[in-house]
């Protein structure tokens, strides 16, 4: 009897496992769920946890052995999604973001919402210039410890705390400054309100770079965000998409294919390659559902995507949630008391909250910090060949930016150039000690390089070089036409893959023809000397003594012989009269 028992509590036991999701304030979520358990199942009790309704802007993310993050897929095992062995370690973070964050109706969301921006502005995702960073900074000041009171907060307070990745001390007076004479007075909730509007209207809201490389081999990062498809090179961002204007998104191994088709017919092909197969199809995915989330207007409306071409079988995947215009019309019926959000006040040290987990970097001196980011500045080299969709480096930033409003955003290509940040910073890791709970997520930053090109500078329309036709025109990364007579070998590899992957199906097809063909004229040739050659040998002599050979020599080969040179001779009479 108590063998059995055990036995079966043993059973149970290998149907279950634990997993650990790490929220957005640091915190620890851990549960033990069936080893059939869906990403659902996961994700609603995170959110019943979070008491979180407007739940369909979160995701969940995990890193698998090969250092590729995945966005957990809810339709699917979580067991079959996950290749390591349990316990699981996952993050829950924001997946879409809001196109207006002002928009939503909790003050819960707004906070996760709110926690997610303030981590991108640290890791460098979200750039801006220093006039608005030193804003955001001390709304952030502002909602975690309150008005400025001079008995708690000495001269020099802010330079306690770490916004971003680096900063100078010009910059962290004018925080303070802020936090002293312009928000005082301000509750947590109206600092965060204030905080999310700031952020919404800079050009990197919502962007988490894919590390990626153009027909020339150059590095580039691509992203989704809310309003469309973007891609950063060197300090700039040189194309931006609206999601109307994309038609497709295809890859093929590590090519990565973006059409669209943008005003006066005008059909552009964007080419890029990823480090690995697996990076590319999880850029794809991340691509297919970011478009069907902010572009269409009913999730009915959803339909699997494939890669596929014509000659070869690809992934296939579908958006599995709803989109964002019913999801807004979700929020709206929510009436409900407004759950109580505990939030966490800053700790005076070197680090964000939201991001540091187990000891403070107030233990690590300022000087040896500084030491740490200057001696890792070529540190761009090792991101190039990441694997993750890595975070963008932030910079200082420079008081050129124009503000625009939300109604325009989308537009912000048109009336010349704006600079974003004037000040590079150099790639640099993370200094922030790392648990292996945060492996899933922030692997890219405490073990990897996670910089990029840390100022963005609008891209400029120029119709002037751009020819105006109905005709495909294919575009280099640069914003160059890539055609025969400007560019030649530029245009050529942007098609390469393509190209290639005809070539070689027609090599195939000939190679099998050449093939067949050999086949017969060296059966022709056998059937020639078993009926026509007086060769007696054995093996021959055999085969022609066969019963089906005597009736296919008479019954078929004869009477065509005959036909064929009935035919012969009418030809060579035919000939000789004319």
């Amino acid at each position: 009897m108590l063998s059995r028992l055990m036995s079966g509590s043993i059973r149970n036991l290998e149907r279950e496992y634990n997993c650990t999701v790490r929220l957005l304030d640091d915190t620890e979520y851990t549960c033990t769920i069936q080893r059939d358990a869906k990403g659902q199942y996961l994700f609603d009790l995170i959110c019943h946890h979070l008491n979180l309704l407007e739940k369909d802007y979160f995701g969940i993310r995990y890193v698998d052995p090969d250092k590729q993050r995945h966005w957990l897929e809810f339709t699917k095992s979580i067991a079959k999604q996950m290749k390591s062995q349990p316990p699981f370690t996952m993050c829950f973070r924001v997946k879409f973001y809001p196109p207006d964050p002002a928009a939503l109706k909790e003050e819960i969301t707004r906070y996760l919402v709110f926690l997610q921006i303030k981590r991108d502005l640290y890791h460098g995702r979200l750039l801006c210039k220093t006039s608005d960073a030193a804003i955001l900074a001390a709304y952030i000041l502002q909602a975690e410890i309150g008005d400025y009171d001079p008995g708690k907060h000495p001269e020099g307070y802010s330079s306690k705390f770490q916004f971003f990745p680096k900063h100078s001390e010009k910059l962290e007076r004018r925080i303070a400054e802020i936090h002293k004479t312009e928000l005082s007075g301000q509750s947590p909730d109206t600092s965060e309100l204030n905080f999310l509007q700031k952020a919404q209207m800079l050009e990197t809201y919502g962007v988490d770079p894919h590390p990626c490389k153009d027909v020339s081999g150059n590095p580039a990062f691509l992203a989704f965000t809310p309003f469309g498809f973007v891609v950063l090179q060197g300090n700039k961002r040189i194309h931006f998409l609206k999601w109307n204007e994309v038609t497709k998104l295809k890859f093929e191994g590590k090519t990565f294919h973006i059409y669209a088709n943008q005003k006066e017919d005008k059909k552009i092909i964007l080419t890029y390659f990823a480090p690995t197969p697996e990076a590319c199809k999880h850029l794809w995915k991340c691509g297919v559902e970011n478009q069907a989330f902010y572009k269409l207007e009913k999730s009915s409306q959803v339909r699997t995507v494939s890669s596929s071409n014509l000659f070869f079988k690809g992934s296939r995947f579908r958006y599995s949630g709803r989109v964002a215009k019913e999801v807004m019309e979700q929020s709206a019926k929510i009436k409900r008391e407004p759950p109580e959000i505990h939030r966490a006040g800053l700790v005076p040290s070197r680090s964000c909250p939201s991001i540091t987990h187990g000891p403070r970097l107030s233990s690590v001196p300022r000087t040896r910090r500084r030491a740490v980011h200057i001696s890792i500045m070529e540190g761009l080299e090792s991101l190039r060949d990441s694997a993750h969709s890595t975070p963008v480096r932030s910079a200082s930033h420079g008081d050129s930016f124009v503000p625009r409003s939300r109604s325009l955003v989308t537009d912000s290509c048109e009336g010349g150039s704006a600079v974003i940040s004037d000040e590079i910073y150099s790639p640099s890791h993370s200094v922030l000690p790392t648990p292996v709970a945060e492996h899933s997520l922030e692997l890219a930053v405490a073990r990897q390089i996670n910089g990029a090109p840390c100022s963005i500078e609008e891209e400029k329309e120029s119709e002037a070089g751009t020819p105006i036709s109905g005709d495909m025109i294919e575009f280099g990364p640069d914003g160059k036409v890539l055609n025969p007579d400007h560019s030649r070998e530029a245009g050529g590899a942007s098609s390469l893959g393509e190209v290639e992957q005809v070539n070689k199906f027609v090599l195939s097809v000939l190679r099998l023809l050449l093939v067949t063909i050999g086949l017969l004229f060296v059966l022709l040739l056998l059937l020639i000397v078993l009926t026509e050659s007086d060769l007696d040998i054995a093996f021959l002599r055999d085969i022609r003594q066969t019963p089906e050979f005597e009736q296919f020599h008479y019954e078929y080969f004869c009477p065509l012989r005959r036909w064929f040179a009935c035919k012969f001779r009418w030809l060579v009479g035919l000939l000789i009269d004319t």
